[in-house]
């Protein structure tokens, strides 16, 4: 046990220390010594005049302070660190002493990287709004404890990821970048994956094969025109895909039939379904009644609680720090569907579609009819007759077979 003189002592030199007024004996005779004495005084610091810091100085909030050097003064012991809206070209090395921090937002500043020797300690990282063009295999081959990577808004072309990396990764988004093809060896535990607006056009082979918890995949504002057969098979977990705003070769049936196939199958909420007058299908678009059969629009606000997504799938919020892509309003039709503005609405682009006007139907099951039911007109027109007239509307070919047959 230390005696009453010794602890006035030390807290004497803690003083002196924090001040900077140390001589001590021992610790600034050699580059060990001097090393210690900063890291103790850099411990028992006080906030940043800059930056806005908690009670406990461990949570501190530098953004927007036009920084381009990294202040003075921040704890050892940091768990939450904003340096966001700034002017950090680069960070290099400088943040790997920070051996307990979970939050850093780095986000709205010049880097053209990420910063080497990043704390391993990460749960968060924020780094959007950069200059990043790529992002190395030895950016994130230690970050084993990240659970949030942002990288959204930048310059990205490319992204390497290792196998067995980033074991703790659950939401990953590369929104707003510049890449051509999906990232492969994506880390295998994503539950959320972001890359709408983007200038995606092909799924290289066996990108999506490794990735059973996906939930929530955002592919929206895309270059897509078709996927290959087979891509979203073994996505067994996706609750929600985005696919609007992309030029499906819906002339091809050939090459969109797979997808088409797909949607029409999946259990998942397929929002800007291809090739389709229809802003959702799959999932909960199919309904089963008792004795009837319904085939249901689903109402604007669960198509606009579904375009909200989060890292978990029981959750349908953004998690907070999280940047999410910008949506397109949502707008009721005359007839009371829900309609977005950036999904294909066109029929001429697709003509195995149904009509606008049976878009919500509600049709008796057989041998459900109730007594004293009206009987049809007998000279209506049956469905046949109606879609073989709608086709040849579409095609052109109805006025010219009325002027000369009818």
């Amino acid at each position: 046990m230390l005696d009453m003189c010794t602890l006035m002592g030390t807290s004497a030199v803690n003083e002196k220390v924090r001040r900077g007024q140390a001589e001590l004996p021992g610790l600034t005779g050699g580059t060990s010594g001097r090393r210690k004495l900063r890291n103790q005084s850099r411990a028992l610091a006080e906030c940043p005049s800059m930056c806005f810091c908690s009670r406990n100085h461990r949570d501190v909030d530098c953004s927007c302070k036009a920084l381009r050097h990294l202040p003075d003064g921040l704890q050892l012991n940091l768990v939450s660190l904003n340096l966001s809206h700034n002017r950090f070209l680069n960070l290099d090395g400088q943040l790997t002493v920070y051996t307990h921090l979970r939050f850093l937002d780095l986000s709205h500043n010049w880097l053209s990287h990420l910063p080497a020797g990043l704390p391993r300690s990460l749960w968060q990282l924020h780094a959007s709004s950069n200059r990043l063009k790529s992002l190395s295999k030895n950016d994130t081959v230690h970050q084993w404890n990240l659970r949030l990577l942002d990288l959204s808004a930048n310059r990205l072309e490319r992204a390497a990821f290792i196998n067995n990396t980033l074991t703790s990764l659950s939401l990953l988004n590369l929104s707003h970048n510049h890449f051509w093809t999906i990232p492969t060896n994506l880390p295998v535990n994503l539950k959320t994956i972001d890359l709408s607006h983007n200038f995606l056009f092909l799924v290289l082979p066996g990108s999506l094969d490794r990735l059973p918890r996906l939930a929530h995949f955002h592919l929206h504002h895309n270059r897509f025109s078709t996927l290959p057969f087979g891509a979203l098979d073994k996505l067994v977990s996706l609750s929600v895909v985005t696919l609007w705003d992309n030029p499906w070769a819906c002339h091809h049936y050939g090459n969109i039939s797979y997808l088409i196939s797909w949607t029409q199958q999946t259990p998942a909420n397929v929002l800007g379904c291809p090739c389709s007058t229809q802003p959702v299908c799959g999932g909960l678009h199919l309904g089963r009644g008792k004795g009837q059969h319904y085939a249901h629009m689903p109402t604007e606000a669960n198509v606009t609680e579904w375009l909200h997504f989060s890292s978990s799938s029981n959750t349908p919020s953004t998690p907070k720090g999280s940047s999410s892509a910008p949506r397109q309003p949502l707008t009721s039709t005359p007839n009371g569907s829900v309609s977005s503005k950036s999904s294909h609405q066109s029929v001429e682009d697709w003509l195995f579609t149904e009509r606008s006007s049976t878009r919500v139907k509600k049709t008796p099951a057989l041998g459900s009819r109730r007594k004293n039911q009206a009987i049809p007109n007998s000279n209506a027109p049956n469905f046949t007759t109606g879609c073989l007239l709608f086709l040849l509307h579409q095609l052109g070919l109805l006025p010219f077979l009325q002027q000369h047959f009818l």
